[in-house]
């Protein structure tokens, strides 16, 4: 009795075969804080899904410097209070001063509500920013960026 293998059922076995070497290597972390887990809504891997805002140059850059100082004041206060509220965890500008202005990563819920926030901004109503959201998955120690950048910041912005 002769035993042929077609080229589908040899992958299939191989995949099996590494399925299980790789599975036997899985070992649970020895350093897990499910308290710490649960508080930042990590998944199985540490992580959670967010939403990565791009804040690009919009096409409106025409008012007077009195009113762009007062609209990026705008802008920082409402950074501040997404912030707060939890919602804002990591902002930051990019330096080399391109398209790109700066980052958000937000934890919203649903894309609708990353949208919703995004627009709260007031460099986004005046037209100076336009905002680009992403749903991105990163590692859900994140959320604790806001409490640990309190106790790093001499000076509130």
């Amino acid at each position: 009795m002769t035993c042929h293998f077609n080229y589908n059922m040899k992958k299939t076995i191989l995949f099996i075969v590494l399925l299980l070497t790789f599975g036997a290597f899985a070992q649970d972390n020895p350093d897990f804080d499910a308290e710490m887990a649960k508080k930042v809504k990590a998944d199985e891997y540490g992580m959670k899904q967010y939403y990565m805002v791009y804040l690009k140059a919009g096409a409106k850059h025409d008012q007077d410097s009195a009113t762009a100082a007062n609209i990026q004041r705008a802008h920082m206060d409402n950074i501040m209070k997404l912030a707060n509220e939890g919602k804002l965890i990591v902002a930051g500008p990019f330096l080399d001063k391109g398209d790109v202005r700066g980052i958000f990563i937000l934890d919203a819920a649903t894309m609708e509500e990353a949208m919703q926030l995004t627009q709260t901004d007031p460099a986004v109503q005046s037209g100076r920013l336009v905002m680009e959201v992403h749903p991105w998955y990163g590692s859900a120690a994140l959320m604790m960026v806001p409490d640990l950048h309190k106790k790093v910041a001499k000076k509130e912005i």
